[in-house]
C-alpha cells in the first residue's frame, strides 16, 4: 500500500537542536508543511553531505513555510556528539531526530531491519498530516536540496489550487496544467 495521502502515524522521539534535546510527536507536524528526512547514521560518508545540503538551503524551506526533520536509528546523544565534533553538521539548525527503538523507521516504511538503519527516505507531509511525496534513494545515491525545494514549492501550489497540477520541472511561477479531456494527446 502506497504511503502517500496516508496520515502519519504516531510517534514519540528525543531530537537533538541548537544546544537542547526536546521532545517532538507527529502532533508537531500539524499545521505546517514539513519534510522528514531519513539518513542511514551518524559519523559516516554520504550523510553529512545531505544534510549540510539541507542546513545550507534551511533558510529558503523555512521562508515558504516548512520544517525539516532529520532522522536517523542513532540516539538524540549521537546526533549532539556529531554536531559537536563536524563542521559540517554544526551548521544544522533543524531538529535531528534519533530512532533507537526504529518506530519511526517502521511507521515510514524505510528501515533495514537487517542492518538496523534506515534507506534515505524523503517525505513530504503537509499542514493536514498527509504525505505528498515519498522518495527513497539507494545508500549511495545522496539527494539534492535544491531539488527537494522545488519539489516541496509543486506540492504546495497543488495543495493550494486543486484541480491544476505541475508539469515536470516545474518552477514557482511557472505556468501549470489544468487536466481535462481537451489536453489529452495534445502535450
Amino acid at each position: 500500500m502506497s504511503l502517500i495521502n496516508s496520515q502519519i502515524k504516531a510517534f514519540n522521539a528525543t531530537a537533538y537542536q541548537q544546544g537542547q534535546f526536546i521532545e517532538l510527536s507527529e502532533k508537531d507536524l500539524h499545521g505546517q508543511w514539513s519534510v522528514v528526512f531519513f539518513y542511514p547514521a551518524d559519523f559516516t560518508f554520504v550523510c553529512p553531505t545531505e544534510l549540510g545540503d539541507l542546513a545550507d538551503n534551511y533558510a529558503e524551506f523555512q521562508k515558504i513555510g516548512v520544517e525539516i526533520y532529520s532522522v536517523s536509528t542513532d540516539t538524540h546523544f549521537t546526533h549532539k556528539a556529531w554536531h559537536d565534533s563536524s563542521d559540517e553538521i554544526h551548521k544544522i539548525q533543524y531538529p535531528m531526530l534519533g530512532d533507537p527503538t526504529w518506530s519511526l523507521a517502521k511507521n515510514f516504511e524505510v528501515l533495514i531491519e537487517a542492518e538496523g538503519l534506515a534507506d534515505r527516505g524523503t517525505f513530504v507531509i503537509d499542514p493536514d498530516g498527509k504525505i505528498q511525496l515519498v522518495e527513497v534513494n539507494a545508500g549511495g545515491i545522496g539527494r539534492d536540496a535544491q531539488e527537494l525545494l522545488r519539489k516541496v514549492k509543486a506540492a504546495q501550489y497543488v495543495h493550494n489550487h486543486p484541480g491544476e497540477v505541475c508539469p515536470a520541472k516545474w518552477q514557482e511561477g511557472e505556468s501549470t496544467l489544468t487536466p481535462s479531456i481537451d489536453l489529452i494527446g495534445k502535450i
